[in-house]
């Protein structure tokens, strides 16, 4: 049976190269594996759109149900993150740089997780390890989601080991400069005119079980947050809309990569609970933190303390 190698819902650069990564290790190794992607009704998102462009990667095949399907994840291990049926799928593999979910499994898997900013250094250490060199443009792509997710070394969650990624994969994917391969992702990433709010608000959106509550957190990451001034308030719209289908908590981080902030717009059940996770205060559903850079490291965490999680 194939092995479909796949990434979490609302993918990003980082969930779709570290799916054709893998998959390709796979295949080196003499498995019989592809590259898949959760369907989305707009394909890869711009930034994703742009990198699979630059360095001529096949689109993975887009899933909707995992029933009867082996796969292996890569990016998440959160039910709430996967395909629907994922509980009647066989995961064979987890690959990941976030903290681990709830997928359990019947039998032992290769399980990989480390405290990195990115998969794709995670995944750099796997060929290496199986001797395997790197094809080109995998390369290319593993290198721009290593820049994507540590926001170019500036998110906390950049450490070391994904610098000595970076600049062992950018002499093998030939990239000379990758300040502007980050500025080129960046511009493509924050782009928001004319894309539906709700569009916007799933851009780059997970949810989340923090104790039975259903949580889900959007970003954008933005040159500056004069970027959405315009539409804020249909986000605003949008983000009522997805909570009402049965979020207790809908975040939205804009995140203004320049000035190393985000400006957290929040919708819940309990505002109080938001304002305790962060120490701030809301006004008009929002609050400015000043150096939240990171979903992983600075949000969710937060929210499973003040959840009980």
């Amino acid at each position: 049976m194939t092995i479909c190698v796949v990434g979490h819902s609302s993918p990003d650069t980082d969930s779709v190269t570290s799916a054709i990564a893998y998959a390709a290790l796979l295949k080196a190794q003499g498995k019989d594996a592809k590259a898949c992607m959760q369907c989305s009704p707009d394909g890869l998102n711009p930034e994703s759109k742009l990198v699979v462009e630059r360095f001529g990667l096949s689109m993975p095949e887009q899933i909707s149900d995992a029933a009867g399907k082996q796969l292996a994840l890569v990016d998440f291990s959160d039910l709430a993150q996967g395909p629907a049926n994922l509980a009647q799928a066989e995961v064979v593999a987890i690959v990941d740089h976030h903290k681990i979910g709830d997928v359990t499994t019947n039998n032992p898997i290769l399980f990989r997780a480390e405290p990195v900013g990115c998969t794709g250094t995670v995944l750099n250490k796997m060929f290496k390890d199986a001797g395997v060199a790197i094809p080109k443009n995998v390369a290319g792509g593993m290198l721009a989601a290593i820049l994507s997710d540590t926001v170019n070394f500036k998110s906390p969650t950049c450490t070391a080991d994904d610098k000595a990624a970076v600049a062992e994969l950018k002499g093998v994917a030939g990239v000379s400069d990758t300040d502007a391969l980050f500025m080129d992702m960046l511009k493509a990433k924050s782009a928001v005119a004319g894309v539906p709010p709700r569009d916007l608000l799933f851009r780059d959106f997970k949810d989340f079980d923090m104790k039975g509550s259903k949580v889900g957190v959007g970003q954008l990451e933005l040159a500056t947050i004069d970027q959405v001034a315009d539409v804020r308030a249909d986000l605003l719209k949008a983000m009522q809309a997805v909570k009402e289908e049965g979020r207790h908590s809908v975040l939205l981080m804009l995140t203004d990569v320049v000035k190393e902030g985000t400006d957290l717009v929040v919708l819940s059940d309990d505002p109080a609970l938001i304002e305790k996770a962060f120490g701030g205060t809301l006004q008009n559903n929002s609050m400015w933190i000043d150096g939240m850079m990171s979903r992983k490291k600075q949000t969710i965490p937060n929210l499973q303390k003040a959840f009980g999680c």
